[in-house]
């Protein structure tokens, strides 16, 4: 069923995605950052952005199990917009280890659970017939993330990077009002409701995608926990640095606006691989050529590939596999074992190889999880007949 058309929905749709993704444009590249001037270790800087991903393993998985049950996402998406905002609140006064782990705890759980059941009622929104039209509804996230990472790096530069809690509350309860734009409305039974959860999951192709995805986001623990941290300390300028990030999600806006043409013209398997491989270059050049902002200019370039093209290969799969009642559920469980195991383990990894081995070795062990999950998508990765 479709609640809504795009012709009626695109701009509200467009407008939350926004917002969301300014969200992630102030956490992204700059908590790390604000928790480093909270003077936490490189170790205790990786476990308290592990915590914010680990939620992501749990949080979308009991909102989509609600959702489902009540065929309304909307309604999950506000209770879990406003209670993330709430929650953060305890950033503005916390400063200690234990207090902004429970905050964060708290934050990232609600906050991870709203982003799945959008996802779900946008495809829902678009139907089969408008599904290639994704792109051009996600690629305003892109620019949410770009107009925050700017905005929020000038601040840091002229001001205090202490003013990112207030950033992020106010965003949260802009976010929060923008989710009343958008209707709720029930779902008809669809016949894929005919196959049961987990006997989707367990199918191969389904069961190796989870697994390529869990992969591909635990390499990128290094670059989102420590990228930020790992520019300044080589002498570049905050300016700099929210300019090399606002690139990177440039070159994904891209991906997002020519999405339709390219699954068009070219094979998804085809499209995953491709971007697998861009991966493992990206992140052997941002683990050794740091220094040159030449190649951290062509690195960034290479978002389009790390985040963008796999992305939008992975969720339009997702999207095809799990059907009807179970839609809500399958977005979930590709957030929990992507950017939710995945990103925990690989904010953990990285915050322990960082301080171990540095740059060289965070990125290193990015290169090989990036490798494994080439393979493994070479091998079973296909899309559904």
């Amino acid at each position: 069923m479709k609640n809504c058309s795009y012709q009626n929905a695109y701009k509200k749709l467009s407008f939350h995605y926004f917002l969301y993704f300014a969200v992630l444009g102030t956490t992204v590249p700059y908590m790390g950052y604000y928790l480093q001037s909270l003077s936490f270790s490189a170790i205790e800087i990786g476990q308290l952005l592990g915590i914010m991903m680990f939620t992501k393993v749990i949080a979308p998985n009991i909102w989509g199990w609600l959702a489902d049950r009540s065929g309304k996402s909307i309604y999950w998406v506000r209770l879990a917009t406003v209670l993330a905002a709430m929650s953060s609140i305890g950033l503005l006064f916390f400063e200690t280890y234990w207090p902004v782990f429970f905050t964060l705890m708290v934050f990232s759980f609600f906050w991870h659970s709203s982003l799945p059941q959008f996802e779900s009622y946008t495809f829902n929104c678009l139907g089969l017939e408008d599904k290639h039209r994704y792109g051009q509804i996600r690629l305003w996230g892109s620019i949410g993330f770009i107009a925050a990472v700017v905005s929020i790096g000038w601040q840091i530069e002229h001001f205090s990077v202490a003013w990112l809690p207030l950033d992020l509350l106010l965003i949260l309860l802009i976010v929060w009002g923008s989710s009343y734009l958008v209707k709720d409305g029930k779902r008809l039974p669809h016949e894929g409701e005919v196959h049961g959860f987990m006997q989707i999951v367990k199918r191969p192709e389904v069961l190796s995608l989870l697994i390529v995805s869990f992969l591909v986001q635990l390499s990128h623990g290094a670059y989102y926990g420590f990228y930020t941290i790992q520019l300044a300390d080589l002498g570049y300028e905050k300016t700099t640095i929210s300019l090399l990030w606002a690139l990177g999600v440039l070159s994904e806006i891209a991906v997002f606006f020519w999405m339709s043409q390219l699954f068009r013209r070219y094979a998804v398997r085809t499209l995953i691989l491709l971007s697998i491989v861009l991966t493992v270059i990206r992140w052997a050049m941002i683990g050794s050529l740091a220094d040159s902002v030449f190649w951290m200019l062509f690195a960034q370039l290479l978002h389009a590939a790390s985040f963008g093209l796999f992305h939008a290969a992975a969720i339009y799969l997702i999207d095809s596999f799990f059907k009807g009642k179970n839609h809500g559920k399958g977005q979930a469980i590709f957030a929990a074992s992507s950017h939710g195991l995945g990103g925990a383990l690989g904010m953990l990894l990285a915050g322990y190889s960082w301080s171990a081995g540095g740059a060289s070795l965070a990125y290193g062990l990015s290169v090989i999880m990036a490798t494994m999950a080439l393979l493994i998508a070479l091998k079973w990765t296909k899309e559904p007949v």
